[in-house]
């Protein structure tokens, strides 16, 4: 069968550097971080004390009060976002087919804050147990998107996609599939993710995965820098609206990229840890470049998934370099996790953003926090050190990975 072609129409983003589009492509261009002291809860007996928070957020200026206090901040990040691609797009939701139209929603870990809430409240109750009647719909990854179905009547293909941080990556992936299939014409589809709460914070510094540089909250994450050590776990955002090509030029929609091919695929070796040859990493970009039927010297910019860990960065370098060989040093390579911190689900989301508003404004967001070089990375990779480079490109690849050995990818063209 001949499968449809398939844009991008609408974009909306909840991050730390900015709680819209706009303000979080200005923090992206200008090398901002996102990261400083937690503000949520008093962080001073956790090993790390900090992390990248949505800052400057009332909920209420978006959501009906009553409403939000049905809903965990993962599910009202959602629900910001939502709204704005979905008024970004223009869509006229009188005049579109809603049964044609489907939400895919990721989350890695869905209502944590929900969760720690009613737990601990439990816990602390001397009397009886006590819930909210809305614990449950509060909690599970799910309800987001069921929420952002039920709000604007889209009756299309509903579900979340759960893959840790490769979950909304996977859920752009799917949503993609649906509409090339002739299944679906539009999608409203991304990720959200609100973890820092006491137990996200306690649960990932138990692992050893965060870093504890509380001294210089604004440099701790530093991917494929000689001293990093750990990611900073951050908040938010982001949706994206796909559309079937001919459906968007009917309704003279603007159109910010083409999304041309994807892929998935499963390291197969451990809970938490990379494979030590990348081969799920390799696959999942050779996947991506088979499915949009591109060669490896097609692609101008990747945004890796690089979150500022010994093991994960150079691993995910020396993959690309398998894969893209000598190409690879004509390429740009950036981590945006340097400035958002690493918003776990949400994070293939508002990378896969980046990456298109990057082809949009031909400017490569860059690696910030590079102070001093790694003898195990390869020096004549271009990884956009602390500075944001004007380029034209036409082609990016953005790769998110999980634990539990997920591995995703996501290939945007510029479209004239």
């Amino acid at each position: 069968m001949e499968l449809k072609r398939v844009v991008v129409t609408g974009l909306g983003a909840l991050t730390p550097l900015g709680n819209n589009i706009q303000e979080y492509w200005n923090g992206l261009a200008n090398g901002v971080s996102g990261a400083a002291r937690i503000t949520k809860f008093d962080p001073e007996k956790f090993k790390t004390q900090f992390a990248c928070e949505v800052k400057n957020l009332n909920v209420t200026d978006f959501i009906d009060r009553k409403e939000a206090r049905r809903m965990d901040p993962t599910t009202q990040y959602g629900m910001i976002v939502g709204e704005e691609a979905i008024l970004d797009a223009k869509l006229n939701l009188e005049k579109i087919d809603k049964t044609r139209v489907g939400v895919i929603w990721g989350s890695g870990i869905g209502g944590l804050k929900t969760f720690h809430d009613e737990v601990t409240g439990f816990v602390n109750n001397d009397s009886s147990p006590r819930f909210n009647p809305f614990f449950i719909p509060k909690m599970i990854a799910d309800i987001t998107a069921g929420h952002l179905s039920i709000k604007y009547g889209f009756m299309g293909p509903n579900y979340a996609t759960v893959s840790a941080c490769a979950s909304s990556t996977n859920a752009i992936n799917d949503a993609f599939t649906y509409i090339r299939l002739g299944k679906s014409d539009i999608m409203l589809t991304g990720g959200s993710e609100a973890a820092v709460v006491e137990s996200g914070i306690g649960g990932f510094n138990a692992m050893k995965a965060l870093s504890e540089r509380n001294d210089s909250p604004e440099t701790a994450s530093r991917p494929y820098d000689k001293d990093r050590d750990g990611f900073v776990l951050g908040e938010g955002a982001g949706a994206l609206i796909l559309e079937e090509y001919e459906h968007a030029k009917a309704r003279g929609a603007k159109i910010y990229a083409e999304i041309i091919g994807g892929g998935m695929s499963a390291d197969a070796y451990h809970i938490t840890a990379p494979h030590p040859e990348g081969l799920g990493i390799i696959q999942v970009m050779k996947n991506a470049l088979h499915d949009a039927e591109l060669q490896p010297e097609d692609i101008d910019y990747i945004n890796t998934h690089g979150t500022s860990t010994p093991l994960g960065d150079s691993g995910e370098l020396k993959a690309i370099l398998n894969v893209f060989g000598e190409h690879a040093y004509k390429m740009n390579i950036s981590s945006t996790k340097s400035m958002t911190g690493h918003l776990l689900g949400a994070a293939g989301a508002i990378e896969a953003i980046a990456s298109i508003l990057a082809l949009q404004n031909s400017l490569i967001p860059p690696t910030i926090n590079h102070f001093s070089d790694d003898d195990q990375i390869d020096p004549r990779l271009n990884l956009t050190f602390n500075k944001a480079e004007k380029k034209e490109i036409n082609v990016a690849l953005s790769n998110t990975f999980g634990f539990g050995g997920h591995n995703t990818s996501v290939i945007f063209r510029k479209i004239s």
